[in-house]
């Protein structure tokens, strides 16, 4: 856990988030990093100074279409982008995926907390190491069987990938069913797992110095 240190003004220290016990790689004015023992994972929390670009935290669906906007020109697709309340602070989750080369999948999941002139990211960084695909292929070949998806004549899945939040939405790295955070348990060490319980974690464990309650809140 990262300790908070006093201050007026708001900066890098000024939210601690639990650092696992990892190896710690950055710390710097404007960015603290720590890494796990297998080097596939890295979490960093992330100071901003400047209005942030989003363009709001009242209206979920408008976030949804930045965000989708934004990942897609990188390959990327959306997991997951919410809104909630942290210890009265305003938090955006958010939860993308981008195709690793030559396979594989990095997923990029993070807690915005935005400010009129400042913004923290807590970013955790989760890369498929080794053999990959293994949850995709269990899972798709679990639901073919069970007559839940289907192949085309091309031998593609039909039924298997879609945005989570826009029905018919086709661009884009898109969601697949495997993804779902109901086979979390059945592959603990899956990169989507352990940011899922990660970010569980940070959630709870979060903590926020006197000095971001005099700043002006975001929008």
């Amino acid at each position: 856990m990262i300790h908070l240190l006093p201050g007026n003004r708001a900066n890098i220290d000024s939210l601690s988030v639990p650092d696992f016990d990892w190896e710690q790689t950055r710390d710097e004015k404007d960015v603290k990093q720590w890494v796990n023992p297998e080097q596939t994972i890295a979490l960093s929390t992330n100071f901003f100074k400047g209005k942030p670009d989003i363009p709001t935290t009242e209206d979920i669906n408008a976030l949804r279409a930045y965000y989708r906007g934004q990942i897609i020109g990188q390959k990327g697709g959306l997991i997951q982008t919410d809104l909630t309340e942290i210890k009265g602070h305003t938090i955006i989750k958010t939860i993308f995926k981008f195709p690793q080369s030559p396979s594989g999948t990095t997923y990029l999941s993070s807690l915005t907390i935005p400010f009129a002139k400042y913004s923290f990211v807590v970013k955790i960084q989760a890369m498929e190491a080794g053999h990959t695909g293994v949850r995709d292929n269990m899972i798709a070949n679990k639901l073919l069987r069970q007559g839940k998806i289907s192949t085309d004549e091309a031998g593609n899945f039909k039924g298997w990938s879609s945005d989570p939040y826009l029905k018919g939405f086709k661009e884009g790295n898109l969601m697949n069913l495997s993804e779902n955070q109901t086979y979390d348990n059945q592959f603990r060490m899956h990169p989507l797992s352990l940011s899922r319980n990660m970010l569980a974690k940070i959630e709870d464990e979060i903590a926020f110095s006197d000095s971001l309650k005099k700043l002006k809140p975001f929008g």
